[in-house]
């Protein structure tokens, strides 16, 4: 099988590193929001059962199909709206199973329709590129930041990646996360308590409908899916020079929610961050076999929702520090490579610089994150600095 000979040893940490970064960084948002409905432990573990299966199959399949790595994750912003909006709203499980019906159906409308590709398709380089870097450049200030409370850690993982680099660049993140993993077991900083083998059980939830969910559960949760998630991942596509059928994913998305939704799947759409980890050079040299990467995350997350707790104990027994240091310098590269791109261009450097700016800030206006308001402020200046500008 041609997936076999692609594989490499590289591509396969840099799936488990993107797992690692993409679950730890925010399950507990999730189990906030799954709480927020009164989700009993047995609906929070059906929730990361179908966020698992819909996440590993959404990103193992057509990974394996189109030869290319499409990194398919949950709505980091999505369970922060929900742990909100279901406090204060009140809402049942039901009610938030009928929203993500909804906002599922919208998704599946906006890739049938081309509408959101159509959208992304007016959007220069140069503004996409700054909207990648903006997002990923804070995983790699959080990276250093580590050192205020772990500085032994970071030096030392520092030192790994910096060496790494010199004598085989292609491994240089595969011998950092194995000298921060020795270095954290010798000291006793791995929780091994937190893990325990139980499979997980879906739990079907039917759904019921409300004006008020729709509102306040599956507008917000659409809008921030697709402004703060979809868009900073199709700039991460585009920047790693990837050719994909952007409406078709995006379609695919929406209609396992649909399918999931009930279990818990709450929002699925592209990956930004973990994406920028398995399209770089540390996943392969060769851009044609760096699929084999998402491919192997598909298959951890399918792995995370068959085994639930287990693997969930696991992923959240590495010290917060580790995690954080490794995303940050997984993705120095893609960082680099993001504002080289999105600087180039002297015309639109200054627009490219105020997108990167204000989606670094976190700046967050109306539930939606700071992803969308970069565009819209590195558009705005693009158009009051350059619209007529020919005509002179």
């Amino acid at each position: 099988m041609r997936f076999f000979k692609d594989l490499s040893l590289s591509a396969f940490v840099a799936g488990f590193v993107a797992v690692l970064v993409g679950f730890t960084s925010s399950v507990a948002i999730v189990f906030q929001a799954a709480q927020a409905f009164n989700a009993s432990p047995e609906l929070i573990t059906s929730w990361m059962w179908a966020l698992g299966i819909g996440m590993g199959l959404c990103s193992a399949v057509p990974s394996l199909w189109l030869r290319q790595p499409v990194m398919v994750a949950w709505s980091t912003p999505g369970a922060a709206v929900l742990a909100t909006a279901g406090l204060a709203g009140g809402f049942s499980m039901a009610e938030a199973v009928g929203a993500f019906l909804v906002c599922g159906a919208l998704i599946t409308l906006f890739g049938v329709t081309g509408w959101f590709e159509k959208v992304m398709s007016r959007i220069p380089m140069a503004i996409a590129s700054a909207l990648l870097a903006g997002v990923l450049a804070r995983f790699g200030l959080q990276a250093f930041a580590a050192a205020q409370t772990a500085l032994p850690l970071v030096l030392l993982m520092l030192a790994s990646y910096l060496l790494g680099r010199r004598v085989a660049p292609r491994y240089a993140v595969v011998v950092t996360l194995a000298a921060a993993i020795v270095f954290v077991a010798i000291n006793g900083q791995l929780a091994w308590a937190s893990i325990t083998f139980d499979l997980a059980m879906p739990v079907f939830t039917a759904p019921a409908f409300s004006v008020g969910a729709v509102t306040s559960l599956a507008l917000p949760l659409f809008v921030v899916t697709m402004a703060s998630q979809n868009l900073p991942g199709v700039a991460a596509i585009r920047a790693a020079g990837y050719d994909m059928p952007i409406s078709r994913l995006i379609t695919l998305t929406g209609l396992a929610m649909l399918v999931l939704a009930p279990f818990g799947a709450f929002a699925l759409c592209l990956s930004a961050i973990t994406a920028a980890i398995c399209m770089g050079r540390e996943a392969h040299e060769d851009p044609a076999r760096r699929y084999t990467a998402a491919v192997c995350c598909g298959a951890l997350y399918v792995l995370i929702g068959i085994f639930g707790a287990a693997v969930t104990g696991l992923l959240t027994a590495f010290p917060k520090e580790l995690v954080v240091a490794i995303a940050g310098l997984a993705l120095l590269g893609t960082i680099g490579s993001g504002l080289a791109a999105a600087l180039r261009d002297e015309s639109h450097r200054e627009a490219a610089l105020i997108t990167f700016l204000v989606t670094l800030s976190g700046v967050a206006i109306a539930g939606i994150g700071s992803a969308f308001w970069g565009v819209v402020a590195g558009a705005l200046a693009l158009f009051v600095q350059q619209y007529g500008w020919r005509k002179k």
